[in-house]
């Protein structure tokens, strides 16, 4: 079992530090940060532990830096987390984080410089886990998204933490992700899947139509089928090497009696830069376009379905969402799946283009659970231990 922060009783005390890994890995252009979903996300945690009277040291990467980076540093993260906390946010290197640490307030925050500037975070090394659970009495796992990494601000420390908890956050994603793998969820259980890929999620495919009843495909992804089925989708983009993984998931579906339902009309056009596109049936796809976004008799079948299901999971954009001419069946589907939750279902969105598009068509407040995870939910609802996870158990 986890400990939840909440549950640490008396060692949050007026004085103590915690040393608590987040994720506040957000898009920064010129130095301006152009979505603080995931700092807003971290703000339940580090509010709690503030009224305590616990300092926090937060750790966190940004982007994948080889070394030190300039264009990577939280230097910006630090200036917004302090308007959201209407409080100071010391930033610092690791080396001189013992000093201020030392100095404290009761309640202090101090933001340290992308983790990621140390070579030994993404080894895992211990002397890193070391001297980052030296700063704090305890430490506290509230970045889901990392949780399937065992880096050393993700396991090393934990390791060597004699007290570990996990944030509300990283408690929330693991409830309402688990609930989508109970054997009576309510059903009927609907998958939505998009996207470019299939490779890097299908372990997440087959562990869910096990339990789900149905699947609509698009994107990208929905591609890959409809060449396993002999339709000519001319210059669309199509993972060649996973066909036969594309065919094995067709082949269980149909064993099983799960229904996989693709694309019947898309959306075509010369590229994704293109300005307008062209509405055509799937089997009429003309030489040298591609498919950018599912068309409308698509997305009636899909909007149909959604309206009966009862517990729903939706990963990865139907189409180009980012271009206004693309957007249409990614944003009507994210309409319906908001109508769905109003009228009681459980809806829960996955992946971070999935929650980019969340937003952008202003559902995110409207659906059940926007999940931070990324990779990370796609392993743990494959069923795979992650190991930032496991190390906090116990």
């Amino acid at each position: 079992m986890y400990t939840r922060v909440d549950g640490l009783g008396e060692l949050l005390s007026k004085g103590k530090v915690a040393v608590v890994r987040v994720d506040f890995n957000v898009p920064i252009k010129n130095g301006e940060i152009l979505d603080d979903t995931r700092i807003r996300a971290s703000l339940e945690t580090i509010n709690f532990l503030l009224q305590k009277g616990v300092s926090v040291v937060l750790v966190s990467h940004l982007g994948r830096p080889k070394k030190v980076d300039r264009d990577k540093t939280l230097r910006p993260v630090a200036d917004r987390l302090a308007q959201l906390l209407g409080k100071e946010v010391l930033f610092s290197d690791l080396e001189e984080a013992r000093e201020k640490v030392a100095n404290f307030y009761p309640a202090s925050v101090l933001l340290l410089e992308n983790i990621r500037f140390y070579p030994g975070e993404t080894k895992g090394d211990i002397t890193l886990g070391e001297r980052l659970a030296c700063l704090g009495d305890f430490y506290i796992n509230d970045a889901f998204g990392t949780l399937h990494r065992a880096h050393a601000s993700v396991v090393a420390v934990a390791k060597i933490a004699k007290i570990k908890a996990i944030g509300f956050l990283v408690d929330k994603e693991i409830k309402n992700l688990s609930a989508l793998l109970r054997e009576d969820v309510e059903r009927s259980y609907l998958l939505i899947l998009g996207g470019a890929k299939i490779s890097d999620k299908i372990s997440t495919v087959e562990s869910l139509l096990r339990l789900a009843d149905s699947a609509l495909i698009g994107g990208g992804m929905a591609n890959t089928f409809l060449v396993t089925k002999g339709i000519d989708v001319a210059n669309s983009l199509v993972e060649k090497e996973a066909l036969g993984l594309a065919e094995s998931v067709l082949r269980y579906a149909n064993n099983k009696g799960k229904e996989i339902v693709l694309p019947t009309d898309v959306v075509v056009a010369d590229s994704p830069d293109s300005d307008t596109g062209e509405n055509v049936d799937v089997s009429c796809v003309p030489a040298g376009k591609m498919i950018l976004d599912i068309g409308n008799r698509t997305i009636s079948t899909f909007k149909e379905r959604i309206s009966k299901a009862k517990t729903v999971f939706w990963n990865g954009p139907l189409g180009v969402f980012e271009k206004q001419a693309f957007e249409k069946g990614s944003r009507e589907i994210a309409l319906a799946l908001k109508a769905a939750f109003e009228r009681g279902a459980f809806v829960v969105l996955g992946g971070g283009e999935t929650a980019s598009l969340s937003r952008k068509f202003g559902i995110d407040k409207y659906v059940s659970h926007v999940s931070t995870g990324g990779g990370a939910a796609l392993e743990f609802l494959a069923g795979k231990k992650l190991p930032g996870l496991e190390v906090l158990n116990g």
